[in-house]
């Protein structure tokens, strides 16, 4: 059981880094005119922060998803190389 664990939060990691390695490169290549299809997506998640004032301490949450095509390329070619490994 703790193998079974143990890979999921390895696979956990690697899909985490592939999403954001993969956004990270298309904002990168949106710069780039042949390769403004990576940087096509949407942002979707909490437009305004939501705050709770408790008076003696004040929380803010906030959720911001952005997903382009690179984030989704990064994610497939993490889960591919986590099943060849």
């Amino acid at each position: 059981m703790a193998t079974r664990e143990k890979n999921f939060w390895i696979l956990l990691v690697f899909i985490l880094s592939g999403l954001v390695v993969g956004g990270l490169l298309g904002e990168i290549a949106s710069r780039i005119d042949f390769l403004w299809w990576l940087a096509y997506g949407q942002s979707f998640g909490l437009t305004e922060p939501i705050q709770l004032d408790l008076s003696v301490i004040k929380i803010t949450f906030a959720l911001m998803f952005k997903i382009n095509m690179a984030s989704i390329l990064g994610m497939t070619l993490a889960i591919f190389i986590y099943r060849k490994v």
